[in-house]
């Protein structure tokens, strides 16, 4: 990120973006990196353009390495400049909800109870229909594998699941915020793999 500057183009973050993770040692990205700036990030999976990341706006970051076959997945969502009350009240309600999902997700819990935990607290912040796409997946050697875990998921968390914890929220015109991180589910909770700051 220390190549975000104003009128860097989505196309120019990304390419920074994927030459670092080469640089860095994986094989390459696990799948196509998403930079979607302002508006763009409104779309959760927004292919880059050529347009220029504004000051002030959000911008959400989707990337992952593939590394000797396994893929890695995460999520930031960044502002170029001071951060207005509007992004840092909708930044913490993200992360309130993902932290709640960390929090409650055990072994044995199916993906919706999972998925619950973290929409109960963007639902309760009158956000809800904000949030339209599941909690998170499983990630392996497919960057999406099972578990799901989405409001309709029956499939049940065991330990040595390595899943993704995604909650976002999204609206037109102003752009979205989603935060993502890697974990591995444990005998007793998860574990984070994800070591980047949020």
């Amino acid at each position: 990120l220390a190549q975000l500057r104003p009128g860097t183009t989505e196309k120019e973050l990304v390419w920074h973006l994927e030459s670092t993770m080469r640089d860095l040692g994986a094989d390459g990205p696990a799948f196509p990196t998403g930079v979607g700036a302002g508006p763009h990030g409104a779309r959760p999976h927004h292919s880059a353009t050529d347009r220029p990341i504004g000051i002030g706006e959000p911008v959400v970051i989707d990337m992952g390495a593939r590394v000797d076959g396994y893929c890695a997945d995460l999520t930031r969502t960044v502002v170029l400049g001071d951060p207005t009350p509007l992004f840092r009240e909708r930044y913490n309600l993200v992360l309130s909800a993902q932290q709640a999902a960390i929090d409650a997700i055990r072994p044995g819990m199916t993906g919706r109870e999972a998925d619950a935990a973290a929409r109960d607290i963007i639902e309760a912040a009158g956000a809800g229909e904000a949030f339209f796409h599941g909690l998170g997946h499983g990630v392996g050697l497919l960057i999406h594998e099972a578990p799901s875990l989405g409001q309709t998921s029956d499939d049940v968390l065991q330990p040595g699941h390595v899943v993704t914890i995604e909650p976002g929220i999204y609206f037109d015109g102003w752009g979205g915020i989603r935060i993502e991180d890697l974990a591995v589910v444990t005998e007793s909770g998860i574990v984070i793999l994800s070591n980047a700051p949020k």
